[in-house]
């Protein structure tokens, strides 16, 4: 992870034990902090123990567990010598197409403030006590500031738009708590607000964060968010600490950073007031966490450091098998739960066996990845599988795993765990609320037709539209992604502790992209949960979704090469099968997957490309597509007469890999057969896919 690297007097001091003391050349010797995304337990460390995502803990409405949480994972990160924890998410998540619906808490703010404050004060300990930043504790980061979770259609970094009181009101509410609980950063969001980013909007960092909320402490960067303020690149962008930014996150390209802040200093676009003012908030806060002064420590030296046996200890793990048992919510129980003493159990679905599936992103790797149960790297872990075959055993029955649901004796009942594949961030970004997986409805649909009795298990960073799966299950519990302590789902399933999770978000009735808050086009409110002796859900639900029968793609470009009268141009010039020079556009073949299945395509000064259908097309465009870097210049798409400026949209998906980009009605009224590109800048874009699809009813544009 990025460290943050405070900078006296424009010197790279080096990173050493001691601080305060002078160095060979008389200055003093500060040393360096490290961050950690620990944001559910130390999970970039292998055997630590794993916590439920926050979408999770906002189900349990328990700030003395979250307090208890935020302590263990202090601990197990003060056992490898690190200081900094950018934890914890309080964004409120008001679009569930989200990638990071999973970090939040609720839709609720009110339900996120206190959960936040608790999980802050488990960190750092509680303000105005001797515990305050002490023995096992560590500093806490409050973020994205603000309004990372009401970006419009639910795109990551994307804009928040609206009057700024209304979103204040929603996204900035959990701040306050925050800083009244002691947090020592608060990390500046991704996003922008009315389109300013807010890496460079001071009405908001200074003003507001400071004038308004009281904040004393470091406001820190995202990942090179920095770079994506207009005039600003990674290693130049004065704006962002006028603004109010004390630290870049700046993880390569820091030394032509500063080196172009010492130029902007001394010619006064940053004021030497403004550096120093920055400096000290960074270094009052090493200062609070013992890095400063006589009795400073090096970090092999300090409480805990190096004690593995912290790492995954038991009284962590029953903390975190508490924390799933409380936010296990139960949907659907047509009677089956609690599981009978004595049953004969079948447990089906990929997931069961499967801890990288039910802990998610931001586990071990950033996107995780079910390929992580193959290596070890869960030790001591507990799958819900193996917790269903424990419980099963000791209350006299038994249970039998069959991943692909096959069985030989009839089950007393089937319990199906499936769901999400692992994701973060913009990676798990969605269009529509459909789960498309099949898997777990397949299987539940078996087990109903025979008459057996069934509990689905939904492993989620979001609540989805299920309703099929609802329909042919008996029970259906949303156990969100519960990490290393599969036992604390089996508790509820056979009724060891009662059923006292409660939605935090609401589940949506619709299959469509529509945001779902409160009650509007809720199946389920916030609030909502079944307990054990309650039964309910017997009323068949709709199943019908337009976006289950999109119709089939019609190819354009794809595997290399151009569909059967599609004409490609750059400029006036023809490029066959989207290769050759004309018109400022250069296009070469490329390895995506295997060889040259995709093209990369550079783009001169004004340069446009075009690809042109012979005859009567029909349907949406979709294009998959990588961009590097973010444009230098203006580029926009034409589309059956309609010309539309993707400039920012761009610049949203550069460096993130391979997305994919949706043209539809909604924001091109006449599709017509010809797309054009054309970037006023020099543009490298890279290009696998161009599929023309009929898509449902109110499919939205996304770039």
């Amino acid at each position: 992870m990025a460290d943050a690297r405070p900078r006296a007097g424009f010197r790279l001091y080096r990173p050493v034990p001691a601080a305060c003391r002078p160095g060979d050349d008389g200055e003093p010797i500060v040393p360096t902090i490290w961050g950690t995304d620990a944001v559910h337990g130390h999970t970039n460390v292998v055997g630590a123990a794993i916590f439920p995502h926050n979408i999770g803990l906002g189900a349990t409405r328990d700030a003395d567990l979250l307090r208890r949480i935020g302590a263990a994972t202090a601990v197990e990160i003060a056992a490898t010598g690190i200081d900094w924890n950018f934890s914890p998410t309080v964004a409120v998540a008001r679009d569930d197409r989200w990638g990071r619906t999973y970090e939040s808490y609720s839709e609720d703010p009110r339900i996120v403030a206190p959960l936040g404050a608790a999980l802050i004060e488990g960190l750092q300990g509680r303000k105005g006590t001797t515990e305050f930043l002490g023995k096992g504790h560590v500093a806490a980061t409050a973020k994205h500031f603000f309004a990372d979770g009401g970006t419009m259609q639910g795109v990551d970094q994307g804009d928040v738009n609206g009057d700024i009181e209304a979103l204040k009101a929603i996204h900035a509410y959990p701040y306050p708590a925050a800083i009244a609980a002691g947090t020592e950063f608060v990390m500046a969001s991704f996003n922008s607000i009315n389109g300013v980013k807010m890496h460079g909007n001071k009405a908001l960092l200074t003003d507001v964060l400071r004038g308004e909320m009281g904040f004393t402490g470091v406001v820190v960067g995202d990942w090179n968010a920095h770079g994506q303020i207009d005039g600003c690149t990674v290693s130049d962008c004065p704006q962002a600490i006028n603004a109010g930014l004390d630290i870049y996150m700046v993880p390569d390209d820091w030394k032509a950073l500063i080196e172009n802040m010492v130029a902007d200093v001394e010619d006064g676009t940053i004021s030497m007031a403004r550096l120093d003012e920055a400096v000290g908030r960074v270094l009052r806060a090493k200062y609070r966490l013992g890095l400063l002064g006589p009795d400073a420590k090096k970090p092999s030296d300090r409480a805990y450091a190096g004690d593995w046996s912290q790492l995954g200890s038991a009284g962590h793990r029953a903390i975190a098998r508490e924390a799933v048992a409380k936010s296990q919510v139960i949907l659907k129980n047509t009677g089956v739960l609690p599981i009978k003493a004595g049953a004969n159990v079948l447990v089906a679905g990929s997931a069961a066996d499967s801890i990288a599936k039910a802990s998610g992103g931001w586990t071990l790797t950033w996107q995780g990845g079910t390929e992580l149960d193959n290596d070890g790297k869960f030790p001591g872990a507990t799958s819900i599988w193996q917790a269903i075959e424990a419980e099963a055993k000791a209350q006299g029955g038994k249970a039998t795993l069959s991943a692909d649901g096959a069985y030989s004796g009839r089950p007393d009942v089937a319990i199906v765990v499936f769901g999400e594949e692992p994701y973060a961030e913009f990676v798990g970004d969605r269009t529509t609320m459909v789960f498309a997986d099949t898997e777990g409805l397949d299987l539940l649909r078996k087990y109903d037709a025979a008459g057996i009795p069934t509990v689905a298990v939904f492993l989620s960073g979001r609540p989805l539209w299920m309703n099929r799966e609802m329909n042919a299950a008996d029970a259906f519990v949303a156990s969100w992604l519960p990490g290393s302590e599969g036992a604390g789902v089996s508790d509820i399933l056979f009724g060891r502790r009662e059923a006292t999770g409660r939605l935090s978000f609401s589940w949506p009735a619709e299959c469509g992209g529509a945001p779902v808050n409160g009650s509007q086009g809720a199946l389920f409110q916030v609030g909502y949960g079944l307990g054990l002796a309650q039964k309910s859900g017997a009323a068949k639900l709709p199943e019908d979704c337009g976006y289950l029968s999109e119709g089939a793609a019609a190819s354009w470009y794809d595997l290399g090469r151009l569909a059967s009268g599609i004409t490609a141009y750059g400029g006036d010039t023809r490029l066959v099968n989207l290769r050759g020079e004309g018109g400022g556009i250069v296009a070469r073949g490329l390895d995506k997957d295997r060889q040259e299945d995709a093209r990369e395509i550079v783009f001169g000064p004004g340069a446009t490309l075009s690809l042109a259908q012979a005859g009567q097309g029909k349907g949406d465009y979709r294009i998959l597509y990588n961009l590097a870097a973010q444009p230098a210049g203006k580029v926009t798409l034409t589309v059956g007469g309609n010309t539309i400026d993707i400039t920012r949209n761009l610049a949203l998906s550069a460096g993130k890999g391979w997305r994919e980009m949706i043209i539809t009605e909604q924001c091109a009224p006449t599709l017509g057969d010809r797309l054009s590109l054309t970037s006023t800048a020099p543009m490298t874009l890279q290009v696998a896919r161009i599929v023309r699809q009929e898509m449902s009813d109110g499919a939205q544009c996304s770039f």
